[in-house]
């Protein structure tokens, strides 16, 4: 052999040792990270489980800093995109005025069934609402529970506090939707200003209308184009970007192994399926709050100014006919509808003064 060959096999060598050693490195910082977000607080609860609701398994995890805080549950957005495989990094800043439980609704992150496909409509939806609060009553031993519902979840959580006012001591929407119709009008409308002197951004617009009107494009793909166009003004979901490093966060994720995070990856189109067929259903535009005003606990919204995904004025108008114990309104200044990621310290602090109250 002669000197090059052994000096280009020895650089092989050590550089399979360095990708080796890479490799273990990068696994054993997993395990520790994990391990360390696995610790269940002094006096609090981190526990994660699946529960049998109408017949689906659904994924929850419970944490909290001192069990005998009030218990929220938080409702994710989509409808179908659960945040379990981030939500941690924002959702444990909540967890010294409560303990917080975050649930992948049927059929979406870790509640979804490859062998069991879904069907998604309002009451089930509802059904399965009503029946995990009652899950989470009896099993937290509490009499009521505090709903926080982002994008989705404030549409499917104000549903929830209206039909069963008994369970709940406080509903909080944020990026507050109220009525499908009227959502899109007011993005529509808006979008004609936008693209008043840009050609190409009014091209993007009128595909959208047309999309809309003549059922010419699948909902995904509609979403995909309405969204662009908000990116294209400045009013895109993640505007700001995140204010914790997305990557890391999932990395160690304690309740994710490496196949649940490729899985979740793989099925996520698939999972949106079901959910697509909902949105476009009468069954979603019927669960509309419009004239629903009435609410026996405080009503409380966080919402940023320049949401456009979920229209801001609409929902300011929304919350001034609705009649509660107790409302209040929080705006956060120059923020788009991805606020709990975007902003999460500062939404945490609005959500600290709200348990306060």
């Amino acid at each position: 052999m002669n000197r090059i060959a052994k000096v280009s096999l020895k650089i092989l060598k050590w550089a399979g040792i360095s990708i080796l050693s890479l490799i273990v490195i990068c696994f054993l910082a997993r395990w520790i990270g994990q391990r360390v977000n696995k610790i269940t607080p002094k006096g609090g609860i981190n526990k994660s489980m699946y529960v049998d609701i109408n017949g689906s398994k659904q994924w929850i995890n419970i944490y909290g800093q001192n069990k005998d805080n009030p218990v929220l549950l938080y409702l994710h957005g989509g409808p179908g995109s659960a945040t379990s495989l981030y939500d941690y990094a924002f959702t444990r800043k909540w967890s010294d005025v409560y303990t917080v439980v975050t649930w992948d609704q049927r059929g979406c992150g870790k509640s979804y069934e490859k062998s069991h496909p879904e069907t998604i409509t309002a009451e089930i939806m509802l059904q399965d609402g009503k029946a995990m609060t009652e899950f989470l009553r009896d099993y937290l031993q509490v009499e009521k529970i505090t709903l926080l519902g982002h994008s989705w979840g404030s549409y499917f959580g104000a549903n929830l506090a209206l039909a069963h006012p008994d369970y709940y001591d406080a509903f909080i929407g944020t990026g507050q939707f109220i009525d499908w119709n009227e959502n899109e009008d007011r993005l529509y409308e808006a979008a004609l200003t936008w693209s008043e002197n840009d050609p190409e951004g009014r091209e993007m617009v009128d595909k959208w209308t047309r999309s809309r009107e003549t059922k010419d494009a699948d909902l995904l793909s509609r979403l995909l184009l309405r969204n662009s166009i908000m990116e294209r003004y400045g009013y895109g979901m993640m505007k700001d970007g995140m204010d914790y490093n997305i990557y890391t966060t999932v990395f160690f994720n304690p309740y994710y192994s490496l196949k649940d995070i490729l899985v979740s990856m793989k099925e996520e189109t698939a999972a949106f399926v079901p959910y697509s067929v909902f949105v476009t259903s009468d069954g979603f535009k019927e669960m509309s709050l419009l004239g629903r005003y009435d609410y026996t606990m405080p009503f409380f919204n966080i919402n940023g100014d320049l949401d456009y995904q979920t229209n801001y004025s609409l929902a300011c108008e929304y919350f001034e006919q609705v009649n509660a114990p107790k409302k209040q309104l929080f705006v956060m200044k120059d923020a788009t509808h991805g606020l709990l990621e975007s902003r999460s310290e500062e939404f945490s602090g609005y959500l600290h003064q709200i348990a306060g109250l």
